[in-house]
């Protein structure tokens, strides 16, 4: 039997907990607060972060992150983008020799500007063949509700792949297999931006067309910077590019979309924060994508808007004249 260690309690790290359990692996989750794994272990719950959730009877919970990942086949890691190297700095040289390591995270690194398998990879000390990367429209709640998605596991090693992808697969969590880590990851770290954008506009009344119009357009520049960075076109209209889009743009779960909302109806960034209740990856990512952009020579106007409304002080009022006042030119450059 595979054993498998989530490092973090959160939503989605709970949740996969439960996929990872539910395909027949034995699970250990590590999180920040002992009272968390507490509840997990005792009684397969997560009410803080999961509501109402009973949790399969494979999972339970060690508040020591070094004997959670002792003697596990897989390690996923599901905790902030942000505070990602140093949660994972100390478990160097812990994980178990072949052990795949698995990046559920979707962002790039403020300080380095690297993405998260590039960030997991240094941090625990692996090669490139040991890191993974799970990406796609995997909303949280439908899936601890056991809803049917699909979901993309990228690693340049293909048997690292399908080690992970064997470990999570089940009647309703379907895994496809990558090497396109790249495009991947950056469609994961892009898509929580542009729901950050949807989220606004919808927030000051603006409509179906208006979404739709960002969603696209916000394709493109996830495309663009991907494909400047040697991803591969394919990936980017796949699960992981517009399948992903599409559920953190239009679901009222995507914690990106509704900071987007509370922004956009009046709150400062703080209060939006607050009113959201949990890490919106997409806040802080979207100074690092821009970055990334820019040293790249790649235009992102949806992305370079949203930096200026959330961090640079211009009006939720001016983004859409700041989009559409833009000169005009043929849709496909």
């Amino acid at each position: 039997m595979t054993r498998a260690a989530v490092l973090g309690a959160g939503a989605w790290g709970t949740t996969f907990a439960a996929v990872l359990a539910d395909a027949g692996c034995e699970v250990t989750v590590w999180g920040r607060d002992a009272a968390v794994c507490a509840e997990i272990a005792e009684h397969r719950r997560n009410e803080r972060y999961l509501p109402g959730i009973e949790l399969p009877a494979g999972v339970t919970a060690d508040p020591d992150p070094v004997a959670a990942v002792a003697g596990a086949d897989v390690v996923a890691v599901a905790v902030p983008s942000q505070s990602a190297r140093a949660t994972l700095a100390p478990l160097a040289g812990r994980l178990d020799p072949g052990a795949v390591a698995v990046s559920l995270m979707k962002g790039v690194e403020l300080a380095t500007d690297q993405r998260m398998s590039e960030v997991v990879a240094e941090a625990l000390d692996l090669p490139a063949a040991r890191v993974a990367v799970l990406s796609g429209p995997n909303l949280a709640s439908e899936i601890a509700a056991r809803q049917p998605t699909a979901t993309v596991v990228a690693a340049a090693d293909a048997g690292a792949a399908e080690r992970v992808a064997a470990a999570c697969a089940s009647g309703y969590f379907r895994p496809y297999t990558n090497d396109d880590v790249v495009g991947v990851e950056l469609c994961g770290a892009v898509k929580n931006v542009i729901a950050l954008a949807v989220g606004i506009s919808q927030g000051r009344g603006l409509g179906y067309n208006t979404m739709a119009t960002v969603i696209t357009r916000g394709l493109v520049e996830i495309t663009r910077l991907g494909l400047a960075l040697g991803a591969r076109a394919e990936t980017f209209p796949g699960l992981a590019g517009m399948g992903d889009l599409m559920a953190t743009c239009a679901s009222p779960d995507s914690r990106n979309h509704r900071l987007g909302l509370h922004i956009g109806r009046g709150m400062s960034l703080d209060e939006a924060t607050a009113a959201t209740g949990g890490t919106a990856e997409g806040v802080k990512s979207s100074r690092s994508v821009l970055d990334l952009a820019e040293r790249a020579g790649v235009e992102m106007p949806i992305t370079a808007a949203v930096v200026q409304v959330l961090h640079e002080g211009l009006p939720v009022d001016a983004l859409a004249p700041l989009l559409l006042g833009r000169p005009r030119k043929a849709e496909g450059v």
